[in-house]
């Protein structure tokens, strides 16, 4: 069975990143993986989605995700200008960056056939890098919704990504958002 996740957010907030963190964390427990962006000539804060893709068997799909298991919206203002649940399978996860509580945004979206999770994204950023850094944050929030990784893979994934000081406050914020994240049933 392939996993298949698709991230959406502005250029520059770091969804190939998270997307690649996930794929490389996957890799390193034996699975197979994909992680690849879409985008065009967009400028710095233009809507891009990423793709990641896991698997326990190759992975012999090589095109963009279109019924994902698992939507991850790292900027909710794309909501007014992207459909970001299309294609979202019935039953699947949808992992927001939001203040709003997950029955609000299952309304707001019309998400009833889906398990929704927030996470306040923003504040964690803000409380650990005193900036808008938002990527690593949602994928602890992924990953207590879809525990299609494991927590110690991720962080030696992040870990070799970014050495030191600032992989140590990535943990930090990928774990905060893990025990902090608010799910639907």
């Amino acid at each position: 069975m392939i996993y298949e996740i698709r991230w959406h957010g502005r250029a520059g907030q770091g969804i190939i990143t998270a997307s690649r963190l996930l794929a490389e964390a996957a890799l390193l427990e034996g699975k197979r993986a994909q992680a690849f962006p879409e985008f065009g000539a967009e400028r710095l804060g233009a809507p891009v989605n990423g793709f990641t893709r896991i698997a326990d068997e190759p992975i012999d799909i090589h095109s963009q995700i279109y019924e994902p298991d698992a939507v991850v919206v790292i900027d909710p203002s794309v909501y007014r200008i992207v459909d970001v649940k299309s294609g979202l399978k019935e039953g699947g996860f949808f992992i927001a960056n939001t203040k709003e509580n997950p029955e609000g945004l299952k309304r707001l979206l019309a998400l009833e056939k889906a398990k929704v999770g927030t996470i306040d994204a923003v504040k964690i950023a803000q409380d650990i890098f005193k900036r808008p850094i938002y990527n690593t944050t949602m994928i602890g929030a992924l990953l207590k919704a879809v525990p299609i990784v494991s927590m110690e893979s991720v962080i030696k994934a992040t870990l070799k990504r970014f050495p030191g000081a600032i992989g140590e406050r990535n943990i930090e914020a990928i774990k905060r958002s893990y025990e902090e994240v608010v799910i639907t049933p």
